[in-house]
């Protein structure tokens, strides 16, 4: 889609994503300035879901038990020290993760869940996904970005983050195409070098007023099912 077909477009799509649930997509129409251009999708991650416009939303599919169970990792970690796949965190502690984006390797992040935020159903309305929503909540799931490594991350995405219901499950997820004001998740800026830190959001959706978005997995390279299966978890 080109940037000016991105922001005419207004209908949200609804695709299947590569942990086994299902993230809509909605397409924004507004005159928001185009950011970076992003990379292709990593491996084992489809760029055009299957099923993408006729799938239908399904219960999502449960994370693995090293983060669920309280003996899967040891909460929280000395500063510095890797974390390791399934370690479970205390919302507002930090994980040293490595990482790496496209031809930028070698890089290492300080990544903090703050916070997770409640937000209202009306907040999905400029999204335009219509009755694929009706009923959710959406919740913000926001987190931190401190470069702590030696290699410029300027332009790369972090991302890989996803809200986690109170039985353990993932919540469904939105990808914005666009910017969306309550929920920004922008590209690290050009310069993002040892010591600069950025703000990232992810939207979760409940899949009723009753049922809360308690938690967060980060699942990004090397914490997924293309290595263990096992994220990081905020709770």
């Amino acid at each position: 889609m080109s940037t000016n077909g991105m922001r005419r477009a207004a209908t949200g799509v609804i695709g299947l994503a590569v942990a086994g649930t299902l993230t809509l997509t909605g397409c924004k129409n507004g005159n928001e300035e185009a950011g970076p251009a992003q990379s292709s999708a990593p491996a084992g991650q489809p760029s055009t879901p299957e099923g993408y416009g006729s799938a239908q939303p399904s219960a999502p599919a449960s994370p693995s038990t090293g983060g669920s169970d309280a003996s899967g990792g040891a909460a929280g970690g000395a500063a510095g020290a890797q974390a390791k796949p399934g370690q479970t965190f205390k919302i507002g502690e930090t994980a040293t993760v490595p990482f790496s984006y496209g031809n930028t390797k070698g890089g290492t992040i300080a990544l903090t869940v703050t916070a997770v935020e409640q937000g209202q159903p009306a907040d999905l309305a400029s999204l335009n996904l219509g009755d694929k929503v009706k009923g959710m909540i959406p919740y913000y799931v926001r987190y931190s970005v401190k470069n702590v490594g030696t290699v410029d991350l300027s332009f790369a995405a972090v991302g890989h983050m996803k809200g986690l219901l109170p039985d353990g499950s993932e919540a469904q997820g939105v990808s914005v195409l666009g910017k969306f004001e309550k929920c920004k998740d922008d590209a690290l800026p050009k310069g993002f070098t040892n010591g600069q830190t950025q703000t990232g959001c992810a939207i979760a959706l409940a899949p009723s007023a009753q049922t809360k978005v308690v938690g967060a997995e980060y699942w990004g390279d090397p914490y997924n099912s293309l290595n263990n299966g096992k994220g990081l978890f905020w709770k």
